[in-house]
């Protein structure tokens, strides 16, 4: 994993620190986290190579600090999973915890570009919590099958979820009301029937 930003970057104030990221994430977010210009990010943000150097370890360690940013947005966007009391809660937990990530990536296409790349470096590690405590709620109510390894069942439902996204965002864009119903399809089937009370509500 790649190191934090040097601590000097870290006493520079708040705002200036969130302009340079904004930089370099827009820039990553448009090249690419390979191809993106370590020269052209710096002199976008304003800094010389030697104050850069002086904040950033090189590329990838600039790199490193857009992609943890990213992860703490869209992970803060989602929000903190907690037990649902009730099948119907737990449908409308979810669906809320779905609108919310979507509205944000519809509304953040930074954040979307480079979400699966601030997953991959942060090794899914805080991504999966969220749906391994979906999967176990689940569970606890009577909704998620029991037969199949907790893990594998969270990276399947974060795969059906994130598809999920892929679809909505256009949907979204296009200004059509987003229909849920098909994606609480595919998860019933995943999770292999359970109680369904609650998930014909989801719009």
């Amino acid at each position: 994993m790649t190191p934090p930003p040097l601590p000097r970057f870290h006493r520079l104030p708040p705002e200036r620190q969130a302009e340079i990221l904004a930089v370099a994430r827009a820039h990553f977010a448009e090249y690419g986290t390979q191809d993106a210009s370590y020269n052209r990010i710096i002199e976008a943000a304003g800094m010389s190579k030697t104050a850069a150097y002086h904040y950033f370890d090189g590329r990838e360690d600039l790199l490193g600090a857009v992609l943890d940013e990213v992860l703490a947005r869209v992970l803060a966007a989602l929000g903190v999973y907690s037990p649902a009391p009730d099948p119907a809660a737990f449908w409308s937990r979810l669906e809320s915890g779905a609108d919310a990530l979507t509205r944000h990536l519809a509304t953040h296409p930074d954040d979307l570009a480079l979400a699966g790349a601030a997953l991959a470096r942060a090794g899914g590690s805080a991504w999966r919590g969220w749906f391994v405590a979906l999967v176990e709620d689940g569970r606890r109510l009577g909704i998620v099958r029991t037969d199949i390894d907790t893990a594998l069942m969270a990276s399947a439902t974060a795969a059906v979820l994130g598809a999920a996204d892929e679809w909505a965002l256009p949907e979204l864009a296009a200004g059509r009301a987003l229909d849920r119903a098909p994606v609480w399809l595919l998860l019933r089937g995943l999770w292999g029937g359970g109680s369904t009370e609650g998930a014909g509500d989801a719009r």
